[in-house]
């Protein structure tokens, strides 16, 4: 298989034009970070950009780092094994990003409290504890999460532009985008995350737009439906179908990451708490939520159109990717995208896309080393330490932990071997977080009874979703595969209800906690201006 994989890989249209695309681009990259390194003055403009953010300038930079390359390729991924029935997702988000906005729930009392992160919420309204195990458990679930894109990132590059799958230009080539990314992000900091995700969201606009038009010339928008009927029926269409992998309680855990993604994540939460107004937040939220909408769409899409290409008009490909009854091994589906892209764009396009693509990949790195090194620096070393941390140190210690990120990712990216579809992944591991946070931000913004008590045990609770992760599922029996055919024979309990479930217990233990353990001096709650 490996020989006929790397011989369909090769078949690209990607050619010279196109790397020198990809290298202009990737210049002015770095050009933005040293251009903007004399406008950082304080902890404000290096992690919030002064907090001085509009909001068309807002909605751009949401969508670039939340379109990023990781992004494109799990719901690529998503589309190739779900079809139309994976676009549930995108509604979901289009849906809870507009009811954020509409209503303002968390970010703009977030926003009114003028913090800088979740954590150092976590201490406003309950204790210095709660921030640092916060901040713990942020780093923890959010590095973790963030560890595979860059695996995900070099297998995008093998499929478009046709790099041997085992040529160890591979790693070098990541290695190159990874030192560019750390860069301009350790020396400008948020303003430079702002510039480069604003010039992203312009290159990527075009870039979807264009290959989404191609792929329905190429294919055809009968001939994509009638295909996907014809292979695999109503479950291409319908997520409540018993086969289309998903059922009634991966709907519910999408719906409840839509709120994530949008008002919880760090690094979407970041770009409310760098704006200019609350009234400027709701706008972006509410114009926001067709990109959180379309980041979904159309990627998936193309998913779906790289299936129906390798079922019709490229068998050899459909035989390496498109499992069959037979139960004979095939490629990763991940590489399935890319490789459709380099096969149907021309050249000069294919090069603009790469570019885009690759800025999609930068795009979202920036924004989550920057946000993982300052939590670690405002959120667990700060406390720890009082007053003692100057904002020269603070500043040089974020950018430490950047590049010690940035050194880990790398090294768990190309190491990590699992069979978790990636979205999946990242919402168990991200999960570790959120499930507590989510109960923090409820209780703690919205009851006045909330105790410090109750948010310490209910972030400790986050760490039962990692039972949801398909390693751990299978040392504690929650899931039995058949060692000869690959097959799952026995699954009690999938990673979404895994997912549901820590969700009500964290949120059970924060409120029964708080009851039996309230705080002797509760802090008021922040109301929104």
């Amino acid at each position: 298989m490996e020989e006929a994989f790397s011989q369909a890989v090769s078949q690209t249209q990607f050619g010279t034009l196109d790397w020198i695309i990809v290298a202009l681009y990737l210049s002015i990259s770095v050009f933005i970070g040293f251009g903007v390194k004399k406008y950082v003055r304080n902890m404000s403009t290096y992690l919030g950009a002064g907090r001085a953010v509009g909001t068309c300038l807002g909605i751009a930079t949401m969508t670039g780092t939340e379109m990023g390359l990781i992004t494109v390729m799990y719901n690529a991924q998503k589309g190739f094994t779900g079809g139309f029935a994976a676009f549930h997702i995108a509604l979901a988000a289009g849906i809870v990003t507009f009811f954020v906005g509409l209503s303002g729930f968390f970010v703009c009392r977030l926003r009114d409290m003028k913090v800088l992160t979740i954590p150092e919420f976590y201490e406003k309204r309950f204790d210095r504890k709660t921030r640092i195990l916060g901040g713990i458990m942020l780093a923890l679930g959010g590095i973790l999460n963030m560890g595979l894109f860059l695996k995900v990132g070099s297998m995008f590059i093998v499929g478009i532009t046709g790099m041997s799958a085992e040529s160890q230009a591979l790693p070098w080539v990541m290695t190159l985008l990874l030192l560019l990314v750390l860069v301009y992000t350790v020396l400008g900091g948020m303003i430079s995350v702002i510039i480069t995700d604003y010039v992203q969201f312009v290159v990527l606009s075009f870039g979807i737009l264009v290959t989404t038009y191609i792929c329905i010339q190429k294919l055809g928008w009968t001939h994509i439906m009638d295909t996907l009927e014809a292979t695999r029926g109503a479950s291409s269409f319908n997520p409540l179908d018993e086969g289309s992998g998903f059922g009634w309680s991966y709907v519910a855990w999408m719906a409840m990451l839509g709120l994530v993604s949008c008002a919880i994540w760090p690094t979407a939460v970041a770009r409310a708490l760098a704006m200019e107004s609350t009234q400027a937040v709701k706008r972006q939220y509410m114009w926001s939520s067709a990109s959180f909408m379309i980041r979904f769409l159309i990627p998936c899409f193309w998913g779906i159109c790289a299936f129906v290409y390798f079922s019709e008009q490229a068998p050899e490909l459909g035989t390496l990717f498109i499992p069959t009854e037979g139960g004979v091994e095939t490629a990763n589906n991940l590489y399935a995208m890319p490789i459709f892209l380099g096969r149907i764009l021309p050249a000069g396009l294919v090069g603009l896309i790469t570019a885009a693509m690759i800025a999609a990949f930068m795009s979202t790195h920036d924004s989550y080393l920057l946000c993982w090194s300052s939590v670690i620096t405002q959120d667990i070393l700060a406390p720890m330490m009082g007053r003692t941390l100057s904002t020269k140190a603070r500043i040089q210690l974020t950018r430490l932990f950047i590049v010690l990120i940035g050194l880990y990712i790398l090294y768990w990216g190309l190491i990590y071997e699992g069979s978790d579809d990636i979205w999946d992944y990242m919402n168990v591991t991200g999960a570790v977080y959120f499930t507590g946070a989510f109960s923090l931000l409820l209780g703690g913004l919205y009851w006045r009874r909330a105790s410090s008590t109750g948010a310490f045990l209910a972030l400790l609770s986050g760490l039962t979703a990692l039972l949801g992760l398909d390693p751990i599922q299978r040392m504690v029996g929650l899931k039995v595969i058949d060692p000869e055919t690959g097959e799952v024979t026995r699954q009690i309990m999938t990673g979404d209800q895994v997912g549901l479930l820590t969700v009500a217990a964290s949120l059970a233990i924060f409120v029964i906690a708080s009851l039996l353990f309230p705080d002797k001096q509760p802090k008021s709650i922040p109301t929104t201006s």
